[in-house]
């Protein structure tokens, strides 16, 4: 279990790392890639994933509460080799997972210090670390994750049964067209440590001029696709 929980800290901040500094490159005033638009964000999250996945190979590369949560709806008997699926492996993983996500968005804060010491909105320095509505309906924004989340999760699942011999690029490709089909509304998260760890980094580190964490809205990116991802772990069970 160790060894899962290392793995899966090391994959998520990896993710992190490079998804959050995809979003830096494009929006923090003065960066080489400033106003490089959304498909560079959604490819640069889908080559994170990409990372990720093959960072934490040890422990089944679930980089997401919602995928965890969504295998052991499914009736999972393992997260990886060795591994079982019960409650106890479940709460490591989403632990490992967190943290995982909280030392990925403190890394892309040091490597683009200078960039957020530059005067920009508060909000776009929080939309380095976490998603944020471009039109505020908590109902719909929280549908929107579960749609979102549900194709995810769901896909993940027929992955392990399809022999594609893709592996990690086909999960990057299908977060790139999530993102690309789903993620306007919303940003996407489509996984709760993804979104509350780097909150929780926005709200603890020394940014300048860096306002509010909006954890008003906190919630959406964290139960939607929770709710998404049980959904197609349900679901898949009956294909």
């Amino acid at each position: 279990m160790r060894e899962a929980f290392v793995s899966e800290v090391v994959g998520t901040a990896f993710l992190i790392l490079l998804g959050a500094g995809v979003v830096a490159n494009v929006i923090l005033p003065r960066t080489k890639g400033f106003g490089s638009g959304w498909l560079v964000i959604n490819f640069g999250w889908g080559l994170a994933v990409f990372a990720g996945v093959y960072a934490s190979a040890g422990s089944g590369s679930h980089l997401n509460p919602a995928v965890t949560l969504g295998l052991l709806a499914n009736g999972a008997d393992e997260f990886a080799d060795g591994v079982e699926a019960n409650l106890t492996s479940t709460l490591v993983y989403i632990l490992a997972q967190l943290i995982g996500a909280f030392i990925g968005a403190v890394l892309a804060f040091l490597a683009y210090k200078n960039h957020f010491d530059e005067p920009a909105d508060p909000a776009v320095k929080l939309g380095v670390f976490s998603t944020g509505p471009e039109i505020r309906s908590y109902a719909w924004n929280f549908v929107t994750e579960v749609i979102g989340t549900f194709v995810l999760v769901y896909i993940v699942i027929q992955f392990g049964s399809t022999p594609s011999g893709l592996g990690p690029l086909a999960v990057a490709l299908l977060v790139v067209g999530i993102g690309a089909s789903l993620g306007g509304p919303t940003g996407y998260a489509i996984n709760p440590a993804r979104d509350l760890g780097p909150r929780i980094a926005h709200a603890i580190l020394p940014i300048k001029g860096k306002g509010s964490s909006d954890w008003a809205y906190s919630w959406v990116p964290i139960a939607g696709p929770i709710v998404g991802g049980v959904l197609a772990g349900l679901a898949a069970r009956l294909g």
